[in-house]
């Protein structure tokens, strides 16, 4: 949805008072708006990690389904900057935009927010203390960790593992979720 639409519908709605008075705010919701897939696409599948193995790298393949974690600045992601979609390397469900993407400084990609419903997040004590882990939530692979030193508009830093996904350029086609 072209944000000039949903603007002119909220506001013929009435609803656009109710919304805080923040441009970035109406991105963010044509941004969830726009990559949304059907519910079904978004079930967790059966496949366990053994299952992926052949299907994505070797290094991937650690980090997503053993939750390694590759070296900061080691991903070419790091410094793509063009326009488009985020996927996860393993089953190729939509993670993040390129409008979300930020240098963090850190050495790995980071986002300010994810695609709604597209990922599942647990606790993880593996630093000694806690943290929040997040992974794709139909294929169960391990992406990275979210901070709370991000950037407006949500405040938050996924910092993402590289090798956990696959950069689809703008006006490219999405590939066909895969699993």
């Amino acid at each position: 949805m072209k944000r000039r639409h949903l603007l002119s519908s909220l506001l013929a709605g009435g609803t656009l008072s109710l919304l805080p008075c923040s441009w970035a705010f109406a991105r963010d919701i044509r941004y969830f708006h726009e990559v949304s897939v059907a519910d079904a696409a978004l079930q967790p599948l059966e496949h366990k990690g053994e299952w992926w193995r052949g299907k994505v790298s070797s290094d991937a393949w650690q980090i997503l389904f053993r939750e390694a974690t590759e070296p900061a600045g080691s991903s070419p992601l790091n410094g793509e900057n063009r326009n488009g979609t985020f996927v996860c390397a393993a089953c190729y469900l939509p993670l993040f935009s390129s409008e979300t993407k930020y240098e963090s400084g850190t050495g790995w990609p980071s986002f300010w927010a994810a695609h709604e419903k597209h990922m599942g997040t647990k606790t993880d004590y593996k630093a000694f203390w806690p943290r929040t882990e997040y992974h794709c939530i139909r294929c169960g692979g391990h992406q990275g960790h979210i901070f709370d030193d991000g950037p407006e508009p949500t405040g938050k830093r996924w910092c993402n593992n590289g090798l956990a996904l696959t950069f689809v350029p703008e006006g490219e086609t999405l590939p066909a979720l895969r699993g």
